[in-house]
């Protein structure tokens, strides 16, 4: 036997090998329930993120009510106030803050924070990544599922292996993995492919093998 039909075989048993741990880690993740036959759970709510923009009203003080962006470090400026952390909190949440902070200027404040620009908090986008048309992250959405996902980017690029798909989500505090299948849902219309998405959750579309 030549020393050149042992590196052949050699090279077979490893691409056996890598063939079959791939086979193994697409087995191992569990396919998204089907987003018509998901109830209808209690949807978490907006939280407030760098770049959205706010309009502040503090009844009866028109003076003190402001429209303002979020800066990147996740705070805003308020009349009479410091700065105040905005990032990471529902609009009820931030309106109960600034009512406690002004009330030691104004006697029973009544703040109403109005979100009029969406980002998102960071933590809270949906990310699709690789051979997604224009891969990029975008703010989730009440009820967003995979479909409006895909709308958003544009579509599976012309060498996606949509049906690869993974999307990677935290579940308390574990990352795991699930299978999606974009191509179905994308070419042939396949609404059983069709699934929910939640805050976080992250979409990886691999490119096609040859």
């Amino acid at each position: 036997m030549s020393l050149g039909t042992i590196s052949l075989g050699k090279a077979i048993r490893q691409i056996a090998v890598a063939a079959t741990l791939v086979l193994g880690a697409c087995a191992g993740n569990q396919e998204l329930p089907s987003a018509v036959d998901v109830g209808s759970a209690p949807e978490p709510q907006y939280k407030i993120g760098p770049g959205d923009a706010l309009t502040i009203f503090v009844w009866r003080n028109p003076d003190l009510g402001i429209s303002v962006p979020v800066r990147p470090d996740g705070r805003i400026s308020v009349p009479l106030l410091e700065d105040v952390d905005a990032a990471g909190k529902t609009a009820t949440e931030l309106s109960r803050e600034i009512e406690e902070n002004l009330a030691q200027y104004i006697q029973d404040p009544l703040v109403t924070v109005i979100v009029t620009g969406f980002v998102g908090n960071y933590t809270e986008q949906v990310r699709i990544v690789g051979q997604a048309a224009n891969p990029q992250a975008i703010p989730y959405r009440a009820k967003m599922t995979l479909l409006d996902a895909m709308i958003s980017v544009g579509g599976l690029a012309e060498f996606a292996a949509g049906n690869r798909a993974t999307l990677v989500r935290s579940v308390g505090g574990e990352q795991k993995q699930y299978r999606l299948r974009v191509a179905d849902l994308i070419k042939d219309g396949d609404i059983s492919a069709n699934a929910s998405l939640l805050p976080g959750d992250v979409i990886i579309i691999p490119e096609s093998v040859f």
